[in-house]
């Protein structure tokens, strides 16, 4: 058995923060698939292991099979294990929260519905789906600004705020995102890109059963 499974499928960008967690730090996993374009998360049987329905959920079988939901929690019980990526002091400790919050709030919380309602909704030109455009595109010119000068978002290292944030961010196409209008941006996922095991979601999270 493996130390870890990830309940997961690959279009998912929340699922991809804690696949690229599990995958940086070198982790025993696997990945399981959710059928959620059929509507697997809303079945009893999944609902059994997450009463939200949602995706990610991640059994830790090193904790008696502890069963944690959320993306945001998921890393941070995961930081824990694997401290290269959580904060070092208080002060650090402080921004990462801080940045895992603006990310579920405002990036991921903007971003993910603009790309949900545009590629798998066919409604992209849509009064809701351009109000949350630009929402995204307020939050990653924030984004921009603070990664001006610095590598990292929350501490001198890659840190579980950084995975958080560039969950939805390898798909820029599939949101309307042209990386060259956040130059900083786009160094810092260069450089997430470069840390040792990484890979793309695709590469990691399976996109049907058979995989």
């Amino acid at each position: 058995m493996t130390d870890y499974t990830l309940h997961c499928f690959l279009q998912s960008g929340n699922a991809y923060k804690a696949a690229l967690m599990l995958q940086l730090a070198g982790a025993d996993w696997k990945p399981q698939f959710v059928d959620f374009i059929n509507g697997a998360h809303r079945s009893p049987e999944f609902r059994a292991i997450n009463d939200m329905g949602e995706v990610p959920v991640l059994v830790d079988h090193t904790q008696g099979d502890l069963t944690l939901t959320q993306s945001g929690l998921i890393l941070w019980h995961l930081a824990d294990a694997f401290p290269q990526f959580a904060a070092t002091n208080p002060v650090e400790h402080r921004e990462v929260l801080r940045w895992i919050l603006f990310d579920n709030h405002k990036m991921t919380g903007s971003l993910s519905i603009f790309r949900f309602l545009k590629v798998f909704m066919n409604k992209g030109d849509s009064p809701e789906a351009q109000f949350m455009k630009g929402r995204m595109v307020a939050a990653l010119k924030t984004l921009n600004r603070r990664l001006d000068g610095r590598d990292w978002v929350a501490a001198p290292h890659c840190t579980i705020a950084d995975i958080s944030l560039a969950g939805y961010l390898y798909w820029p196409d599939q949101s309307e995102i042209d990386l060259a209008d956040y130059q900083h941006i786009a160094k810092w996922l260069d450089r997430i890109a470069a840390l040792p095991n990484y890979a793309r979601p695709e590469d990691i999270m399976p996109a049907s059963a058979e995989v």
